[in-house]
């Protein structure tokens, strides 16, 4: 008999065993084992095993606020965390002695970490990692003293795993930066040859943001070196725009009859910008002046390719394409080669060079109320709010339950709480799977360990060490794998301080399975499901499209307005939008009960929002390639009704009672639009081609949304 096809894991399991190598990083996790063994090791050397274990546990809470974003943002939040970590030592020591103080501030607490969600990653996982410190030492029942003595150890330990996370800064001060920014141009690099594909994403979106961010940590920093890379991130949003805009003009070249020969030419200068791009990057990268497989003629090349354009007699249909060509090509050249240079000089080998470059004025931050936000998530509708509230009474549940029972140990029913209860469905079910197994694989490993080893403190502080360096490495790449090290090395911590280990296995084993299953039964009884977080999370997205929208709109009306810092808020604001939005679809595709049919609309509308924001960024790069012209007052009607149709969709997903003749009739707008002003004029011509684009995308948007089953609904 043939067997049947193998069952595929549904996207919950692939989710669950996934790993992801990305984050496998070993230089930080070595050191990070290092912050954790030291305070231990020299504890137990001279005799005060106890306190180098808080030492230890200070290192290892803070090893988790460690990364390789620039030095400045790592300081800030591994001092924040550091902070944070000894108040939690010091307020669970003192309140431990008072069962119902500690309940109650373990509730509070745990509303406050649930609440911080809404900050973003930093802040959560600062709140989270306090909220567990806490509560593990709300279990020791210590004097003020005591309490004050613990903090300051664990402070000790915190700030030495600081100082080793910033141990290069002298010598290596911008390699996060030079890093973000060389995987930004190799992004660029690979996207250019095949071009952008009107259905995804922009090229190199995820790589922008994560240069933006990074960069933004500057801050105000005028040295010369960071104006350089400053500058290097301005020219890739500029390579950026003008790529986009080939390759459209190639595909569009391309279908004219007899154009083969300039669609070729065309297609032969995005290779060779994806060659210098190469270069840049693995200049960047490799910390060389210019890498060995850069060739200096590829400017000339790209000159004689533009030359060859102005040659060409083309047809009426192909003139204005070929002027946007050859402008185009003109433009491009030239930020290649000063991309190439600024790349050069970022280098270390470099770095002398360029001293006389004027210091450009630092870029503003724009810092959005911390107090605002949180005050806009305290309602039932926020999915912040129910998983802070179900956070809280969860712990305070949990809490109780450990001080009831009499068990050994028994913060770690509460901590387990705090670990595995998050958000969304998806990453509680998963990391409540994985944190059940992992700690009972954990802990048959630990013990392996202690009775097969010989029991020494060297050779336990050296297990400790390296369960550290396995938690940090590959823990990352999959919370199992996380469980499993973090479980061996918290039981081998406290037998390296003579606490038997056989008591620490069993309880930390029933109070990990109790609180699991708490955790995982909240979610269940008071679920906060991604169906209903997506619309409004593609609602923020059409949301930031409207806004950047504006912004180009208004750089054309408005030519001589200086609109640039607008144009770049808006820009990135609707980038991180639509980030948001394919992460809230990738959870959504997880959930149990969401039928194949829903996910595929989503990705659907994902894909048609794409196509309009392509033709929006392409209306941005008309703006630095073509002559200003006199607005049209069709232009203004038709961007109007774009602005206008956003809106409503945006209101639609929302649940507002949208239907298809609420809309404004873009096509018209667009006939309108066509009939208006001089097709040979290049903005005009610009403007015409996108906004046809623009109009078929949030028509076949409209009607996915409209057509579909009201927002929420399985």
């Amino acid at each position: 008999m043939t067997p049947g096809p193998a069952l595929a894991p549904t996207p919950f399991w692939r989710g669950v065993i996934r790993y992801e190598s990305a984050k496998v990083l070993p230089w930080l996790a070595l050191r990070n084992a290092l912050g954790v063994a030291l305070p231990l090791g020299i504890g137990v050397l001279v005799g005060h095993a106890t306190s180098g274990l808080i030492g230890a546990s200070g290192a290892l809470n803070v090893a988790f606020s460690d990364g390789y974003d620039p030095y400045r943002h790592r300081l800030r939040r591994m001092l924040t965390a550091s902070l944070f970590c000894a108040l939690a030592v010091f307020a669970g020591g003192v309140c431990g002695r008072h069962q119902a103080l500690t309940v109650l501030l373990t509730g509070t607490c745990g509303f406050a970490a649930g609440m911080m969600v809404a900050l973003g990653t930093e802040a959560t996982d600062i709140a989270n990692v306090s909220l567990v410190t806490l509560i593990v030492y709300s279990a020791q029942a210590m004097t003020a003293r005591q309490a004050a003595l613990s903090a300051l150890a664990a402070l000790g330990g915190a700030l030495l795993q600081t100082t080793l996370a910033l141990a290069l800064w002298p010598f290596r001060r911008y390699e996060p930066e030079r890093r973000a920014l060389a995987d930004l141009y190799l992004e660029l690099a690979r996207a250019a040859p095949a071009g952008p594909r009107v259905t995804e994403a922009p090229p190199a979106s995820a790589q922008m943001t994560q240069a933006q961010t990074t960069l933004a940590a500057l801050g105000g920093v005028h040295s010369i070196e960071a104006e350089r890379y400053r500058a290097l991130l301005s020219q890739a949003e500029r390579i950026r725009l003008a790529l986009l805009t080939l390759a459209r003009l190639r595909i569009r070249i391309g279908r004219e009859d007899g154009a083969a020969p300039e669609a070729a030419a065309l297609e032969r200068c995005l290779e060779i910008a994806g060659r210098v791009l190469t270069s840049a990057g693995d200049s960047l990268r490799a910390r060389e002046l210019a890498p060995a497989h850069f060739h200096p003629g590829d400017f000339e090349e790209l000159r004689a390719l533009a030359e060859s354009l102005r040659r060409r007699n083309p047809t009426p249909a192909l003139s204005g394409m070929l002027r946007d060509a050859r402008w185009q090509l003109d433009a491009v050249a030239g930020q290649l080669r000063s991309a190439m240079e600024l790349a050069s000089h970022a280098t270390p080998a470099g770095s002398t060079q360029f001293e006389q470059r004027e210091a450009a004025k630092p870029w503003s931050l724009r810092i959005g109320s911390a107090l605002a936000v949180l005050r806009a998530n305290l309602h039932l509708d926020s999915a912040v709010f129910r998983h802070a509230i179900r956070l809280a009474v969860s712990l305070t549940f949990g809490e109780c339950v450990a001080q009831r029972v009499g068990w050994q140990r028994p913060y770690w029913l509460p901590m387990t709480i705090a670990i595995v209860l998050r958000p969304d469905f998806t990453t509680t079910f998963s990391r409540g799977v994985l944190r059940i197994v992992g700690t009972l694989i954990g802990l048959g490993l630990s013990t392996a360990l202690f009775y097969v080893l010989p029991a020494a403190r060297a050779v336990e502080v050296a297990l400790i060490a390296l369960f550290a360096f396995l938690l940090r490495c590959f823990g990352p790449a999959n919370y199992g794998i996380f469980a499993i090290n973090l479980t061996a090395l918290v039981v081998l911590m406290f037998a390296a301080t003579g606490i038997a280990p056989g008591p620490v296995i069993v309880a930390r084993g029933l109070n990990t399975l109790v609180g699991g299953a708490i955790a995982l039964l909240a979610y269940q009884l008071w679920p906060t499901w991604e169906r209903t977080q997506a619309p409004e999370a593609l609602a923020r997205m059409l949301e930031g499209y409207r806004m950047y929208l504006q912004a180009v709109r208004d750089a054309y009306l408005h030519p001589d307005a200086p609109l640039a810092t607008e144009l770049d808020r808006t820009r990135q604001a609707a980038r991180l939008a639509r980030s948001n939005a394919e992460a809230s679809a990738a959870r959504l595709a997880a959930e149990p009960g969401v039928s194949t049919g829903r996910v595929s609309k989503l990705d659907r509308m994902l894909a048609n929002s794409n196509r309009f924001i392509h033709a929006v960024m392409s209306l941005e790069a008309g703006l630095v390639r073509s002559r200003p012209v006199p607005a049209r007052d069709e232009f203004r009607a038709f961007s109007n009704h774009v602005d206008v149709t956003l809106y409503y969709l945006a209101a639609a997903l929302r649940g507002a009672s949208i239907a298809p003749a609420d809309l404004p009739d873009l096509r018209e707008d667009h006939r309108a639009l066509l009939h208006s002003g001089d097709p040979q004029v290049d903005r005009y011509a610009l403007v015409n081609v996108e906004a046809d684009r623009m109009t078929n995308s949030l028509n076949t948007l409209a009607g996915e949304i409209l057509g579909s089953i009201a927002p929420g609904s399985g």
